[in-house]
């Protein structure tokens, strides 16, 4: 497949088909059954292949499938390992490549958006993709001004492709959940569809890059490339160099796999706080390892891409987040379950028990209770399958509670970012970015003790 399929009824044709595989093969399953295999292995296997096939069509559909693939595989660390280990390539593919579209498509873009004498605006420009990702492709190029850059090209036909796979999707999610287990897919294919037209627009992404290019100009650890020029359809950034997030999951040393993962939470926390945006699509493909951080050539900066999708957060990370969590690292339960009341997350027709709530947050918040925590595969199981299991406590609770808009995205980036943080297995230092970025994470006298200490720092380094 070397083209973004434009025509509804192939895309439809070829999403329909997924749940007929599925069906499919659980008859070829319960044949193995029947002459004797046990069930276990037997289930292995269906769900081995199942995601096989989920991933090969979403991966080559593009548009709206491979986004949902995208926002789905960061999440695998949630498997047991037995299923992950044998399909772990072909899902993380979907993080960096997609099949390309033609060069001919590519330059009628160009022409149509930039003008026929597109070419005089580069130096140089490659017509082989640098990357293949949902709804775009990056070429690599040198602007006229001798600057390399990176050329995002959108694909013809890329929102009405979109739209038809996430209402496809939606149709069959309820087939897809056993692949992640914990996860309720639908909200997180509504929640796609809801951001179909700021992903579309390049303009938005430019406005939200620039932003975060501007704030990020002088940091020692993130680095974000600058836009160069922006037109429908088109969005031409500065080009960085480094080594992908996916590659140091898979091959990384232990210090490159902790620098990545504190690099990856210092991001997500202080960048809201700084730009009042928060970058919402935190699978690998989006970031990069570059040299030459604060400590030196040995040392690592965090390359961050693709701002197409952000939340808009004026004040930073709601402040009802920080409070309540360290709340619940205080044991306040009643406190916490005041808060979630007036946030929105218990709705006012139920009523549950506030220590019971507390117990089923305390294990995911547990990160934040030490110093320092070591996110691995094992840790992320335990808790998709304390939330996952319909016969315990904790599933029944998970059930009743509501997750009002304004979090939802918040909740998915954090949920994502904890994903890839697993996926590194990465010792993090997560507490230190709550006390710095989080609005409400220390009381008000932790904090002007804190200010008061920096304030001094800051005066004897002068």
């Amino acid at each position: 497949m070397s083209d973004l399929p434009r025509k509804a009824v192939t895309r439809t044709a070829k999403l329909a088909a997924l749940p007929l595989g599925f069906a499919g093969r659980a008859t070829w399953g319960l044949g193995k059954r029947i002459v004797g295999e046990s069930a276990e292995i037997v289930g292995q296997q269906l769900q081995q292949r199942t995601a096989e096939q989920l991933f090969k069509v979403l991966g080559e559909l593009k548009g709206g499938a491979m986004k949902f693939g995208q926002a789905l595989s960061v999440f695998e660390s949630a498997l047991p390992e037995e299923v992950a280990g044998p399909y772990r390539a072909a899902l993380t593919k979907l993080q960096e490549a997609a099949p390309p579209m033609p060069t001919r498509t590519v330059h009628s873009v160009l022409a149509e958006r930039l003008g026929e004498d597109w070419h005089e605006l580069f130096l140089e420009f490659e017509d082989k993709p640098a990357a293949a990702a949902s709804i775009g492709q990056v070429h690599r190029a040198v602007w006229h001004d001798g600057r390399e850059v990176a050329v995002k090209v959108q694909y013809p036909g890329a929102g009405e492709a979109l739209l038809s796979d996430l209402n496809q999707l939606s149709r069959f999610a309820r087939l897809l959940g056993p692949l992640v287990p914990g996860m309720d897919i639908k909200p997180l294919i509504k929640e796609l569809k809801d951001r179909v037209t700021e992903e579309l627009d390049y303009a938005l992404e430019a406005q939200a890059q620039r932003a975060h290019a501007e704030e990020f100009a002088d940091d020692p650890d993130i680095v974000v490339p600058d836009v160069v020029h922006q037109c429908e359809q088109v969005l031409v950034t500065e080009w960085i160099d480094g080594v992908p997030m996916s590659e140091i999951i898979a091959d990384g040393t232990p210090e490159q796999r902790d620098r990545a993962g504190q690099l990856l939470a210092h991001f997500l926390f202080s960048g809201p706080a700084r730009t009042g945006l928060l970058h919402a699509d935190p699978h690998p493909g989006n970031f990069r390892l570059l040299p030459c951080g604060p400590d030196g050539e040995d040392d690592w900066r965090l390359g961050v891409l693709d701002f197409g999708t952000v939340d808009r957060l004026p004040g930073g990370l709601p402040e009802p987040i920080g409070t309540a969590l360290r709340m619940a690292l205080d044991g306040e339960a009643d406190a916490v379950y005041d808060m979630l009341c007036a946030e929105g997350f218990v709705k006012e027709s139920i009523e549950l028990d506030p220590d019971a709530i507390l117990d089923y947050l305390l294990p995911i918040i547990e990160p934040a209770r030490v110093d320092e925590f070591t996110f691995t595969r094992g840790w992320m199981r335990s808790q998709a399958a304390r939330i996952g299991d319909p016969r315990s406590p904790a599933y029944q609770l998970a059930k009743q509670l509501n997750l009002p808009p304004a979090y939802l995205l918040i909740h998915r980036v954090t949920l994502s970012t904890i994903g890839v943080l697993c996926q590194l297995g990465a010792t993090v230092r997560l507490r230190d970015e709550l006390e710095e970025w989080l609005v409400g994470f220390l009381a008000e006298e932790e904090h002007a003790a804190q200010d008061a200490y920096e304030m001094g720092e800051t005066a004897a380094e002068a």
